[in-house]
Parts: structure tokens; C-alpha cells; sequence
């Protein structure tokens, strides 16, 4: 949930190239890596980055909004940013390695944030990759070759996107539907919702379709599956706790509409992104004020109007 208190403020990426473009004798820095671990909960404030990124998470949670929808990224997932495209981030006690590109690699980046189901070789592959920095002075052969053979496989993997996501509202009434529904998941429904927003049940439902492009029903089940991923990877609750947490009847209905939705079951799910992963050992600790100074050096302030978002957790 957003807190102003978190909030820290972001200035260009190209702060971390500037030393990347010597004046002679050098190769500019077209691609490389740049890894963070918070401690602590951070909300980014809105911004945009000069190249584009793909950011992997070994642990932790991070959302991102945009001006059109609202993102989950759970463990060993990643999250595709491309350059231009102002966003907000909230960060949870997370491990992750970005990759930045330059735009002029001609990769098919698209308008849209996209959550990836990292294949292992990618992951591995980023990994290694931290071995050349975005910071570094120049770039060399070796670096040139592998980064390029990394984009042409996460062009590839742009076609495999993950649906975990849900859309932003322009519409004041589907607005606050949503933070209702966000606010009481355990208990939304129909009657109590149009009571809260002052409209009848027919009203809302064409407005949520008309703004969204999806029903009110469809928009609560999956911000209750996605709040539920948040839980399995963060929380050591029980199923039935997480089920009844986030408005399901039982745990085996969540079971099954988690199975339809994720693909796999919740205790799948809980296992494989609560499973270690091999993370670089360099990683250090951030606090909230540290977080700051991350943040800062890879993204520059966004021009949006949205000033306290509100995110999907």
C-alpha cells in the first residue's frame, strides 16, 4: 500500500552512462546491469527510464502502476519497462538484477510494462551479466556480443508475457469501485459497493466495463488472486487464512481458481518462489534513506498527474 513517507524522488539514467560515451578511443556502453537489494519498503514516485529494462526479482515483491494498469511482480518473475514509460514503483523487501538496453538495439520494446515468466537460461544469463555494469566507462567486444544475444532472447520472451496485472480507471465512480474493492476484499460485493459510491448496480457495471474492458466481477477475482500471490510469497499463512483473507469461501475454491489463473496451485506457487535461489553474493542491504540514492541513479522524474497511487497489495 502506498506511504508517502516512503516515497523517494528519481533523476535520468543517464547518470549512469555519462562516463559511458568517452570522447575518443572508447565504444559507448549500449547494455548492462545494475542490482539492488532494500531492506526496507520504498515507493519510488513516478518516473521514466532512458533505456529500456528488465528487471528480475530473486526475492521479494514489486509493483509498478502505470497510467493504464497495475503490475505484480512476485519472486523469480520479471518485469519488462520499456524506456519512456512513466511508472510506480513500490518495493517490498526486494533482491533484484536489472538489464538496461539502449533503444537504439532496435529491440520490439513496445508502449507497455509486461511481467515475464524468466526461463532459466535468461535468468542465468542476467546473472552473468552482472559482470558488466551500466556504470562502466566503456564497452568491449565480449560485452557488445553477449548483450546483443540477450536482447534477441528477451525479444523472443516478449511474446510470453504473464496476465498479472490490472487496469488503472479514468472514470471518478470506477476509481473508487476500485479502491473499495481494494480496501475490502475479504467482503466486496455488488450491493455494498454501489451503497459506498452512491450508483445503481446497472450503472456501475456498464461504467466498469466501458472504462476497463472487463466486468466488475472479473476485476475482483483477480485483484483477490493477486493479492494472494503477494501473501504466498511474503506470509507464511495458512491456505485456508490466505482463502478467507482475500474473500474465497473455502480453500478449495481458491485452489481452483488460483490453478486457473496461475497455472499451477497455491502450494506450487508458495513452493517455487519461496525456494532459495543462488543470488550474486555482492548484494548489500539498503535502508529506506540508502533506497533513495538507488532509485535516483537509474531514473529521472515523470511528468504524471498521479501523485499518490495506489497499488495492488
Amino acid at each position: 500500500m502506498y506511504r508517502p513517507d516512503m516515497t523517494v524522488t528519481a533523476r535520468s539514467a543517464k547518470s549512469l552512462t555519462g562516463a559511458a560515451n568517452p570522447g575518443s578511443g572508447g565504444t559507448p556502453v549500449r547494455a548492462g546491469t545494475y542490482s539492488v537489494e532494500l531492506g526496507d519498503d520504498v515507493v519510488t514516485g513516478w518516473h521514466s527510464h532512458d533505456f529500456h529494462q528488465v528487471e528480475y526479482a530473486f526475492e521479494g515483491i514489486a509493483e509498478v502502476q502505470t497510467e493504464t494498469a497495475r503490475f505484480l511482480l512476485p519472486p523469480q518473475q520479471a518485469v519488462w519497462i520499456p524506456a519512456g514509460v512513466e511508472h510506480c514503483s513500490t518495493l517490498t523487501r526486494v533482491k533484484t538484477v536489472s538489464v538496461f538496453f539502449d533503444p537504439a538495439m532496435d529491440l520490439p520494446a513496445g508502449d507497455r510494462v509486461r511481467i515475464l515468466a524468466a526461463a532459466p537460461v535468461i535468468r542465468e544469463m542476467i546473472l552473468y551479466a552482472r559482470r558488466w555494469p551500466i556504470s562502466r566507462p566503456r564497452s568491449d567486444p565480449m560485452a557488445d556480443a553477449f548483450f546483443a544475444a540477450l536482447a534477441y532472447l528477451v525479444a523472443e520472451w516478449l511474446d510470453h508475457e504473464t496476465p498479472l496485472c490490472l487496469p488503472t480507471a479514468t472514470d471518478p465512480l470506477v476509481a473508487a469501485a476500485m479502491d473499495y474493492a481494494g480496501d475490502h476484499l475479504a467482503r466486496a460485493t455488488m450491493t455494498e459497493l454501489c451503497r459506498e459510491v452512491g450508483a445503481s448496480e446497472r450503472s456501475l457495471r456498464r461504467a466498469f466495463v466501458a472504462d476497463t474492458g472487463m466486468s466488475w466481477r472479473q476485476y475482483l477475482q483477480e485483484s483477490r488472486l493477486l493479492k494472494a500471490m503477494a501473501l504466498l510469497a511474503e506470509s507464511d499463512l495458512s491456505l485456508l487464512d490466505i482463502s478467507l483473507a482475500v474473500g474465497f469461501e473455502s480453500a478449495s475454491a481458491f485452489t481452483r481458481s488460483f490453478r486457473r489463473y496461475a497455472g499451477e496451485s497455491p502450494s506450487e506457487y508458495r513452493r517455487r518462489v519461496r525456494t532459495p535461489q543462488p543470488a550474486p553474493a555482492s548484494f548489500s542491504p539498503a535502508s529506506s534513506e540508502e533506497a533513495g540514492e538507488v532509485i535516483r541513479s537509474w531514473s529521472h522524474p515523470g511528468r504524471s498527474p498521479h501523485a499518490n497511487p495506489t497499488l495492488v497489495h
